[in-house]
């Protein structure tokens, strides 16, 4: 199959917003390594005074992690699915988070302006048709000295990497996935990993679009090489100038 973008993409997370929860329940540590990849972000304070981005929310699970782990801060929760939008707005949550619905190429048109001090983007970027693109608005969204964490399939490049995530992939993802009606999408899954940077090509794909300080982290369990978080930084305006 091919890969579905856009419009496209946005058609099946709909579709699939109805039982995402409960596959994202079998996934051991799905949480904890949200959670873990919201505190390399390294905000101070549990974000007192700063407006966080959580760009691709999905159904609010990287909001979530956000907000427990920043609870202070002013986050704003973007997604480009109204399905999942629906599902992530109807859960409880504290007046300091808000929900908008919009691309991740076409945030200003939606309302979505910065600066914001942080941009935290969970299992986006293989998603979007230009990565480069949306890099660069992210980029222009933050204050200088604005941090960035991206949480995102990055296979290590080992053939075990590859192996392990087709593995489960076809043995366990797919399969459930097809029975609710959703197979195309989980599909999608698979294919857009093998097909996206590796870990170590998206984080110089990061250094390319202007992010300094850029580290490459490991998580844990089963998706050690193969789920990274990657930490970067938007210089500021001195740092620039020399």
């Amino acid at each position: 199959m091919t890969l579905l973008r856009d419009e496209h993409l946005a058609a099946a997370f709909d579709h699939a917003a109805r039982s995402y929860d409960t596959l994202v329940a079998a996934n051991p540590g799905y949480h904890a390594h949200l959670r873990r990849s919201a505190r390399r972000l390294g905000l101070p304070r549990g974000g007192e005074g700063l407006r966080v981005l959580d760009l691709g929310c999905g159904t609010g699970a990287s909001t979530g992690a956000l907000a427990e782990v920043l609870p202070s801060a002013e986050i704003t929760a973007v997604d480009a699915s109204a399905g999942m939008l629906e599902r992530a707005s109807a859960k409880t949550w504290p007046p300091n988070v808000t929900f908008v619905h919009a691309p991740a190429e076409r945030l200003a048109e939606a309302g979505v302006t910065g600066p914001f001090d942080a941009v935290f983007a969970a299992y986006l970027f293989r998603n979007v048709t230009d990565p480069d693109a949306v890099l660069r608005t992210v980029h222009g969204l933050l204050a200088p000295g604005g941090r960035l964490a991206v949480h995102e399939y990055t296979l290590g490049g080992r053939r075990t990497d590859r192996a392990v995530w087709t593995l489960v992939c076809r043995g366990v993802v797919q399969p459930v996935a097809t029975l609710l009606g959703d197979g195309g999408l989980y599909r999608h899954l698979w294919r857009s990993v093998v097909e996206f940077d590796t870990a170590d090509r998206f984080a110089h794909r990061l250094e390319a679009n202007g992010f300094d300080r850029v580290r490459r982290l490991p998580l844990p369990g089963w998706q050690t090489g193969i789920t990274h978080t990657f930490t970067g930084r938007r210089p500021t305006t001195k740092e620039t100038a020399r």
